[in-house]
């Protein structure tokens, strides 16, 4: 994390770094491509761990958008913005648990073909996402947003091909609900991290209003 978070800081109104933006264009094209592919396979086979991992491909399209907007803005824009991520992010955890709820109580078996092949293209194209953004990682409070939001995606990529696995050896449904109840608390516990994160910035930013007014009266 940036340990320069006053409004007077330099890194308060960054230049704006060209292969960032070029990093944030690449991986809003890799997650509306992958979002098309994992909505319909999700639908097709049954699996609601690609359902909730296409919704997650959905919401950080929104949100490369959303950063290539403020970047460049000063660092209370720009906390704002991270403001809206967690939220968006929580809001993601509490959809994906609901979902996982729905597909729990009506056992519904996926496909594991399906889920096992599509999962292991996303894992591909999320893994050279989160390569180009690694060097951003401990950046302000929006590259972290952007940061956990594919790191998480790399993690729920690996986890659904392993319930794809589980799938095929049981029969069942029960792999797959778990990973997609996993997927969903870890979009919680980010979207904490990141707000947390994006509340220490605004307190820094935000011109104080707590001091004296002092009055001086002349002498006549």
């Amino acid at each position: 994390m940036s340990d320069c978070c006053s409004g007077g800081c330099a890194s308060d109104k960054p230049p704006v770094d060209t292969k960032y933006r070029l990093i944030l264009w690449i991986a809003l094209v890799v997650n509306l491509s992958m979002f098309g592919v994992e909505i319909i396979s999700g639908w097709r086979s049954g699996s609601s761990a690609l359902l909730a991992d296409a919704v997650d491909f959905m919401g950080d399209s929104l949100n490369y958008l959303t950063s290539l907007v403020v970047l460049g803005m000063p660092l209370l824009w720009r906390s704002r913005t991270a403001l809206v991520k967690g939220a968006t992010m929580g809001a993601y955890g509490l959809f994906v648990l609901g979902a996982t709820a729905w597909h729990f109580a009506t056992a519904t078996v996926p496909k594991a073909e399906t889920m096992g092949a599509v999962a292991l293209l996303a894992f591909a194209a999320n893994g050279v996402v989160a390569l180009l953004l690694f060097a951003y990682r401990n950046g302000d409070s929006n590259m972290r947003a952007v940061w956990l939001c594919t790191r998480n995606d790399v993690i729920g990529n690996f986890a659904v091909m392993l319930a794809a696995l589980g799938v095929a050896g049981t029969g069942s449904g029960w792999p797959d609900i778990a990973v997609a109840s996993v997927m969903g608390v870890l979009g919680l516990t980010a979207a904490r991290s990141v707000i947390v994160h994006a509340r220490t910035e605004l307190a820094a930013a935000t011109p104080s209003t707590d001091r004296p007014l002092t009055v001086e009266f002349k002498r006549r």
